[in-house]
């Protein structure tokens, strides 16, 4: 674990920005943590907000992220985490430059929700659950004055006024009073999420009503997800859930270690899961992708080898790796796999350090824990506002970029929300005033 450095008392992060002597009126649209940090930004300059979710309840993403401790954001320097958004870096740099990983363990420890540097370098609350955050992040709200519209479906636009259309969603029988009229708005953040995990909320359902407008929005696609293959009867029968730890994947030029789990259709887990990008690329271009996997990633060929050559030759394929190896059933199941088991001990070492597995196609979106694909960079201005329709800002996984796991997700989440809530301020300030 490792302290939270504390701020200078002059540091401008610290303060509040600057209220606005009109309360103008901003929607919106997504009740997760783009959203909300959104309207934290927008209620703090003194705007009257309305967030409109459709699901029941808000920050069910945030939640489900946070059965596994809530890694909120990552603590490795600045270059090198800006380089986990890949092309989009330079995109989100200036977003995430004004809300680092300092920033938000001030902000929770602000919320009473005090944070901590894992081994790996992610960062937690201390809590390491996802709802007294939340909770305490929605009173924080509540008392800036921001209103919650839940179960409600934003539409689009009327095409007669151009002001924003609404509809009763998930068993609501009406719309609350604010929200039945075409809305007038002086400003809209849009940040409904991506497609992946629709029973959360996020289902892609807006994307026909952006580009009706004429904003380009990249096809959604599955990130961070498994990937299918051919497994045999027998290895679905048996070893679906199985754990393959520790390991080390390699395709091209990437390398990766960690753990993967057998499913039935393929596999899926952490390490690969930070391969997604690159393997969806290739089997998009090529049809197929060979995995390589290295099942014993701590010992050289010619030690396993060696190993090998100690136990006898007619014990079976199993056993053999068992007994030499330590390695689990799965292992031999893997090996038959990938076709004619190798004989020799050197062979079959070198066959453990590299085993194909052909790859068919990513898990669909709705397996994925993110999406990539979304609003394209040149459809916005530089403040996140898009070009087609001024006045109205893009934030989160609405927008065309993916990272890997390990608290990047969520830290970009909230670092375009609170930039779209300030590019949305300042073009208030300009055009209204």
């Amino acid at each position: 674990m490792f302290p939270l450095r504390t701020k200078p008392p002059d540091d401008p992060a610290q303060f509040s920005p600057e209220r606005m002597s009109t309360p103008y009126r901003v929607f919106v649209i997504g009740g997760g943590p783009a959203g909300l940090a959104a309207a934290e930004v927008l209620s703090d300059a003194g705007c009257v907000v309305h967030v409109v979710e459709r699901m029941p309840s808000l920050g069910r993403k945030f939640l489900m992220a946070g059965r596994g401790g809530l890694n909120i954001s990552h603590s490795e320097a600045q270059e090198k985490l800006l380089a986990r958004y890949g092309a989009a870096a330079p995109w989100l740099a200036p977003a995430l430059a004004a809300w680092t990983t300092d920033d938000i363990r001030h902000w929770m420890s602000g919320l009473g929700q005090e944070s901590f540097i894992g081994s790996s370098g992610r960062v937690f609350p201390k809590s390491m659950k996802a709802s007294p955050l939340l909770r305490a992040w929605l009173a924080r709200l509540q008392q800036q004055g921001v209103q919650f519209h839940t179960r409600v479906d934003w539409t689009g636009w009327d095409a007669a006024t151009g002001r924003l259309t609404f509809t009763p969603a998930q068993g609501r029988s009406d719309l609350p009073p604010d929200l039945v009229e075409p809305c007038r708005a002086d400003a809209v953040v849009l940040a409904t999420g991506g497609a992946s995990w629709p029973r959360l909320g996020s289902n892609g359902a807006w994307v026909p009503a952006l580009q009706a407008q004429g904003a380009t929005v990249v096809p959604l696609q599955p990130a961070n997800c498994g990937f299918r293959t051919n497994w045999s009867a027998a290895m679905r029968d048996r070893f679906a859930g199985t754990p393959l730890k520790p390991v080390t994947l390699r395709f091209g030029d990437h390398t990766v270690r960690g753990e993967v789990v057998v499913t039935a259709t393929g596999l899926e887990g952490g390490a690969l899961y930070a391969l997604s990008g690159v393997l969806r690329n290739h089997i998009s271009q090529h049809g197929q992708a060979e995995l390589l996997l290295d099942l014993r990633p701590d010992l050289s060929v010619a030690t396993l080898a060696s190993r090998l050559a100690k136990v006898r030759p007619r014990e079976s394929l199993s056993n053999r790796l068992r007994k030499a190896l330590r390695l689990p059933p799965v292992v031999a199941a893997l090996l038959r796999e990938a076709g004619e088991v190798p004989v020799t001990p050197q062979a079959l070492a070198e066959r453990l350090k590299a085993l194909p597995v052909l790859l068919t196609g990513p898990e669909s979106i709705e397996r994925a824990i993110s999406s990539a694909g979304g609003v394209a960079q040149a459809a916005c201005e530089a403040n996140f506002m898009l070009h087609a329709k001024p006045g109205v800002f893009v934030a989160g996984e609405m927008l065309d970029w993916e990272a890997p796991t390990g608290g990047y997700l969520l830290h970009a989440c909230l670092a375009t929300g609170r930039a779209a809530a300030k590019g949305a301020l300042q073009w208030l300030r300009e055009t209204r005033s």
